[in-house]
């Protein structure tokens, strides 16, 4: 399910990737998630993709995530 909004996406991103890095991830995951349609992992592939764009920009320092 693609996310209209960064309010969509699931909590655990929401409450640890700051606004910039939800934007890259949702882009990252609804872009994944349109050219992978019909694949049975279809939905955790696009999750994992989504979470490797985030970390291109951005790194976890402690509890953290900050640009590179």
């Amino acid at each position: 399910m693609p996310y209209a909004s960064n309010s969509a996406l699931p909590a655990s991103v929401r409450h640890h990737l700051p606004a910039h890095a939800q934007d890259i991830y949702r882009e990252a995951f609804n872009h994944a998630y349109s050219a992978h349609e019909g694949e049975a992992d279809q939905e955790a592939r696009s999750h994992r993709i989504a979470w490797a764009a985030v970390k291109r920009s951005y790194e976890k320092i402690g509890d953290a995530w900050v640009v590179k």
